[in-house]
């Protein structure tokens, strides 16, 4: 099998928009596993990468997660109000320092040891966005204010502690549909509270 940057042979690129962020088509011929050469075209959505973090009590066997409005999500027919584990996209940081960030901001709760679990493509077919998936241990102490967001951004977030078992029975119900959250359930589930 040859390197995939010699299979690549990029003819064209054109920028669809560049408003909120990146959209551009482009053509390129593909070398096919047999040596034929394809012509394709792909559109790609390029929104820079982004962090995501599970907040988690073992002792108390509990995490904490958010509840916002995702309005891509309202228009595909769900009612919008998606409850996730605090994320946002690195914007020039570190996927460290901007989880930090992200997490006080949305949660209000600061972080102590924060461990980098995985990362991953979401929708590879047409985002660029590869995310880092972070776990962190929180007490009550550990809550140095209200979280919520910021409101310039259009953040109305909602802070939710909740069971570990009731989070992973909402996956189950429909109650919890982001990706990203339900896998940082399962990680939990197979490693913290396992």
């Amino acid at each position: 099998m040859h390197e995939t940057a010699e299979r690549i042979r990029v003819i064209e690129s054109q920028v669809l928009s560049d408003d909120w962020y990146l959209l551009k088509k482009t053509t390129f011929d593909f070398l096919r596993a047999d040596g034929s050469w394809q012509r394709q075209h792909r559109e790609t959505y390029d929104r820079g990468n982004g962090a995501t973090l599970l907040l988690y009590n073992r002792q108390q066997r509990s995490v904490v997660l958010i509840r916002q409005f995702r309005f891509p999500a309202f228009v595909n027919g769900h009612h919008g109000m998606l409850i996730e584990a605090p994320a946002g996209l690195l914007d020039q940081a570190t996927p460290e320092q901007r989880i930090r960030a992200e997490v006080e901001e949305e949660t209000g709760y600061r972080l102590g040891v924060v461990s980098k679990v995985f990362e991953a493509f979401m929708s590879p077919g047409s985002v660029t966005e590869k995310l880092f998936f972070f776990m962190a241990e929180y007490d009550a102490a550990s809550r140095v204010g209200a979280g919520g967001g910021i409101a310039a951004e259009g953040e109305d977030i909602e802070v939710l502690e909740l069971p570990f078992e009731q989070a992973m029975a909402m996956i189950d119900r429909g109650e919890i549909a982001d990706g990203k959250t339900i896998m940082l359930l399962q990680y939990a589930a197979l490693n913290v509270f396992c």
